[in-house]
């Protein structure tokens, strides 16, 4: 039996599905139920009746996935997957601009801890920030932990102010503009496609910018070719899938943490109910508003 026909087996044993991230290895997205950005996987984690969810990501994502399903098994791959951004704020940076800001909300990019969501107004993902904050109400906005989303965000939204905790992608902020100049000069004809989590030069530099999915959609119906790809490269499993004749290059390193999330270490939390996500039932209620007004703002 093979490790994907054991996995197969376990879930239906366990009444679990398996949720994988684009950045995941490629043979976990292939025997994941639903693959997709944080967006999309915190919709699907909102609604499914499984009993146990097994979440291949990195740990905020896990406990996203416990905060909208209390009741039931989250289980992670690896425990130790997680995301050195999700920390980059404090409380005393939340409080000390509520105490000095008049009309601010808090907007809380997901990629952050449970405490930060707890301690936000809203939730968003780089798929919808625009479109969320926009809705807000306050004029203020002071948006953590990600700089580079935040000052995307604020460029579509002009008409608002914004603070940010300094916070970012340890993967994406390297990446630099001539890293991305280099790759187009080598393939002029290429098309690069950014996430929002890159600074604003390589921004700068890019012809589209967009979340994971958004990458996705853009590249099946652009008539480009050729793509320079400027966001973890896991994502060009799914590229390759739903574009086989269109040529890829990626740019930006690995995330060494959403790599830790293997085939066999699916296989292993569902034989033996190792890696399950735990958390305090208080914190879970205070960061679940957060989350369910994302997703009642973004649709």
């Amino acid at each position: 039996m093979t490790t994907a026909q054991e996995i197969s087996a376990l879930k239906a044993r366990e009444r679990a599905i398996v949720l994988a991230h684009y950045y995941a290895p490629d043979e976990v997205q292939a025997i994941a139920d639903f693959v997709g950005d944080s967006f999309y996987l915190a919709k699907v984690a909102a609604q499914t009746d499984a009993e146990t969810i097994v979440f291949c990501g990195v740990h905020f994502m896990g406990e996203s996935a416990k905060i909208l399903n209390p009741s039931r098994r989250v289980l992670m791959p690896d425990l130790s997957a997680d995301c050195a951004m999700a920390h980059m704020a404090t409380e005393e940076q939340i409080e000390k601009l509520r105490a000095e800001v008049e009309d601010l909300a808090v907007a809380c990019y997901i990629n952050s801890t449970a405490r930060l969501k707890g301690l936000s107004d809203v939730c968003v993902t780089s798929s919808n920030a625009v479109r969320i904050v926009r809705a807000l109400p306050q004029k203020n906005i002071l948006f953590i932990p990600d700089q580079n989303l935040g000052s995307f965000v604020a460029k579509q939204v002009p008409e608002k102010n914004f603070y940010y905790s300094g916070g970012y992608c340890p993967v994406h902020a390297v990446l630099l503009a001539e890293d991305v100049l280099s790759e187009k000069r080598a393939h002029p004809s290429a098309a690069v496609v950014t996430h929002p989590e890159c600074t604003e030069a390589v921004r700068a530099v890019s012809d589209f910018i967009g979340s994971t999915a958004e990458i996705i959609a853009h590249a099946e119906k652009s008539d480009a070719p050729e793509m320079i790809v400027c966001t973890e490269p896991g994502v060009l499993f799914e590229l390759k899938r739903r574009c086989p004749d269109k040529k890829f290059y990626p740019v930006s390193p690995q995330c060494a943490d959403m790599k830790r999330n293997t085939i066999e270490g699916v296989r292993d939390c569902l034989a033996l109910g190792r890696g399950e996500v735990l958390m305090d039932r208080a914190d879970m209620e205070v960061a679940e508003r957060p989350l369910r007004r994302m997703l009642a703002l973004a649709k």
